[in-house]
């Protein structure tokens, strides 16, 4: 771990996506696992409370694998990895749950739906792959969160990496739409 990611980093909440669902199926626990725990241990260095960790979408042409989420606590972070790959389904059920239990539909409970079991909206997004693609498993993260792109694949990603995203992140000067 870099000294340098520690240094003046405010993260509460990072998501790292990468990989399709059926890359992510071709895990084994032992190996979801390990992951879970060298990222969050990157995480946990900078006291973000939470790392969300999604594929980067769909896979294209073929039928859809079922890979299960996991969950991981690594010291004061909380790691889940979530399969959903299609962002407007996860914003159509959160707004459906929503609806269901009969609370009001606004921004606030819409975010909260979307980030849970995170309390707070993604300050950085970790884009695993090349910068000429968004995301299609992201819909409402990509409107408040920096992205960091990292040109590797699923499979190579791992800490020094989310590392190198986080030290880039800390070089920032967040204007939150402001053009000054």
């Amino acid at each position: 771990m870099s000294a340098k990611a520690n240094e003046g980093v405010s993260l509460r909440h990072v998501i790292v996506v990468g990989g399709t669902p059926a890359e992510w199926a071709a895990l084994s626990d032992e190996q979801w696992v390990a992951r879970l725990s060298e990222l969050g241990k990157v995480t946990d260095h900078v006291a973000a409370s939470w790392l969300t960790i999604r594929p980067f979408g769909p896979d294209s042409g073929r039928a859809p694998a079922s890979p299960r989420e996991h969950v991981a606590t690594i010291g004061g972070c909380l790691v889940v990895a979530q399969s959903e790959a299609d962002g407007r389904t996860r914003l159509a059920s959160a707004v459906a749950a929503l609806q269901a239990a009969g609370e009001p539909i606004t921004e606030a409970s819409i975010g909260a739906a979307l980030n849970a079991p995170a309390e707070a909206d993604a300050d950085l997004v970790v884009v695993v792959g090349a910068k000429h693609r968004m995301p299609p498993s992201l819909v409402w993260e990509l409107a408040y969160s920096e992205l960091v792109f990292v040109d590797t694949s699923w499979q190579h990603f791992g800490p020094g990496h989310l590392d190198e995203a986080i030290v880039s992140y800390t070089h920032r000067h967040r204007r939150f739409g402001g053009i000054d």
